[in-house]
């Protein structure tokens, strides 16, 4: 039966044995092994290394024990790889999987982890148990954004990943509301660990083949624990831009690993800047562009990470005032545009300024020209035209992450 652990052996037992000569029997098994990655049979010793089932119950992953001298097993990240069209292509069409080892894991524990967070942020942690997770968004006493994170409640942690620009300040900014009586540690793990998300409708199949497949069909942000290698390997459902997809988080040292193994079982690689591409088209906010200070957390549409029932936590009165009294005075939209423009570019409607354009991409051949930006609310809907900069035409559409941030109804 192909799996995760078959299908990467191989190379992982390469790669632990750099420092000793290669046998040819070694040699030949190994490469008989690649040549039949995708079929059922595989070999008994190819599979000896890895060890699929989950660890010990009480174990999270930073509790793994981990050889410090371990050293990454390849490096992975690349700008891009020459693919960008057909990489974007394969998150509607196929699959796809990207290295975001940049962005922040944070590692929070303690016996008063949960309630720490659920006042901290904006989602309710008290209605979730171990397995789940959910978005949340860390903002301002006055609900303006400062980011994104996804949370993965664990046994005896939740694990929070956050943007690159905004991990060191986010730990500094909890660290500082940790009173002394309160029991909770913060820890970077960014360095500990390594994450890649896996997107596309093909990414089931992907997780199937691998015998990971008791995750398909679960809610977003349910996680489960593996071990490779005896290295900690987490998957959760649910990718950065999407509900839709996985994200690998594991231990640096089988990384070069998993990654092969994912693009043996058929995605497709994707680099950073194409990444960049995705985000924007997709819709995804990023702070620095459209999480600042300038934007609050219902303006930027980020309605499925803000609980609006539990109790008092930091921006929990402005976010009640704005829903109350309708006080939502711009949103954001994804931009179809005639031709390049500069991102801060004011956006207008009949000379009128309505608006700013925040993240802009080329795009791809299909695609073309596009961007994100804020516009009052009653200023325009879907489909009208707006001017972006001096004579950029641009056209409003919705984009599939704000499309997946659902108001609720009105009572």
């Amino acid at each position: 039966m192909s799996s995760l652990f078959a299908a990467i052996s191989c190379t992982y037992t390469l790669q632990r044995s750099l420092h000793a000569p290669l046998s040819r029997t070694l040699r030949k098994d190994a490469f008989w092994c690649h040549q039949k990655r995708n079929k059922k049979r595989l070999s008994v010793a190819c599979a000896l290394p890895f060890d699929i089932s989950p660890p010990p119950i009480d174990l999270d992953p930073l509790e793994t024990i981990i050889d410090p001298e371990a050293e990454a097993s390849g490096e992975v990240t690349a700008d891009t790889y020459g693919n960008d069209d057909e990489a974007v292509d394969a998150v509607d069409n196929g699959v796809a999987v990207v290295d975001l080892s940049n962005y922040g894991r944070i590692r929070v524990s303690g016996e008063d982890r949960i309630q720490f967070l659920h006042n901290q942020t904006t989602a309710n942690f008290e209605c979730l148990d171990e397995g789940q997770g959910c978005d949340t968004v860390f903002v301002t006493p006055t609900a303006r954004t400062i980011d994104i994170s996804h949370a993965w409640v664990m046994k005896n942690a939740i694990v929070l990943v956050v943007s690159p620009m905004t991990c060191g300040s986010i730990i500094e900014m909890l660290k500082k509301y940790i009173f002394f009586a309160d029991k909770v540690e913060i820890q970077d793990i960014t360095e500990q660990t390594s994450m890649f998300a896996l997107l596309g409708p093909k990414s089931n199949k992907i997780m199937e083949d691998l015998n990971l497949g008791d995750l398909v069909g679960q809610p977003y942000g349910s996680h489960k624990h593996y071990s490779v290698g005896g290295m900690p390997l987490t998957v959760a459902v649910g990718s950065i831009t999407s509900v839709e997809g996985f994200t690998f988080m594991m231990s640096p040292a089988v990384a070069g690993s998993v990654w092969k193994a994912l693009l043996g079982q058929g995605a497709i690689s994707m680099g950073s800047s194409t990444w960049e591409t995705l985000r924007i088209l997709r819709g995804r906010p990023t702070p620095g562009k459209e999480l600042t200070d300038e934007f609050n957390v219902l303006e930027a549409g980020l309605w499925r990470a803000v609980s609006l029932n539990k109790g008092c936590y930091k921006g929990q009165e402005t976010i009640s005032r704005l829903v109350t009294y309708d006080g939502i005075k711009q949103r954001l939209w994804g931009i179809r545009l005639s031709s390049p423009v500069g991102p801060c570019s004011i956006i207008t409607i009949d000379g009128k300024k309505v608006g700013k354009l925040t993240s802009f991409t080329a795009g791809t051949k299909s695609s073309g020209p596009f961007g994100l930006g804020y516009i009052k609310r009653r200023a325009a809907s879907e489909s009208d035209s707006v001017t972006v900069g001096d004579s950029v035409i641009g056209t409003l559409v919705e984009v599939p992450f704000l499309r997946e941030q659902l108001p609720p109804p009105k009572p």
